[in-house]
């Protein structure tokens, strides 16, 4: 019995998988060629990162834009028919709040887009 064990696993050794060896050679030539081409889309990879932020900050400004209107319109709503003096305090603290965090938000697409030209290479202007 251990003799056809091993007569058998002799055989298996013995054996290529030509499919196997030329699926890694189309793998390997495939990957190669897509190595050698450039990419036209972006020159460098911090262009297209510089390229995601903007667009995700974006998205950020709109999202927050709306629910800063929103939830000031309901502070305000409630500032005035609202008949208890607590709430109408409260109202009018959240919608400072709100005014000041949409400010703060803006005001970093602001340093981004006309501040931030006056260092980039590490020289002023």
């Amino acid at each position: 019995m251990k003799n056809k064990n091993t007569a058998v696993k002799r055989k298996s050794d013995r054996h290529m998988d030509w499919g196997r060896i030329l699926f890694t050679l189309f793998v390997m030539t495939c990957l190669f060629s897509v190595m050698a081409f450039r990419t036209f889309a972006a020159p460098t990879v911090w262009d297209k990162a510089t390229e995601i932020m903007k667009d995700v900050y974006n998205q950020v400004l709109a999202i927050s834009t709306i629910a800063a209107i929103v939830t000031a319109s309901i502070a305000l709503l409630l500032m005035n028919f609202s008949k208890s003096g607590r709430t109408v305090d409260e109202s009018r603290a959240w919608l400072k709040r709100i005014i000041i965090t949409w400010a703060i938000l803006n005001g970093l697409g602001f340093i981004m887009a006309y501040i931030t030209p006056f260092f980039s290479g590490g020289k002023w202007g």
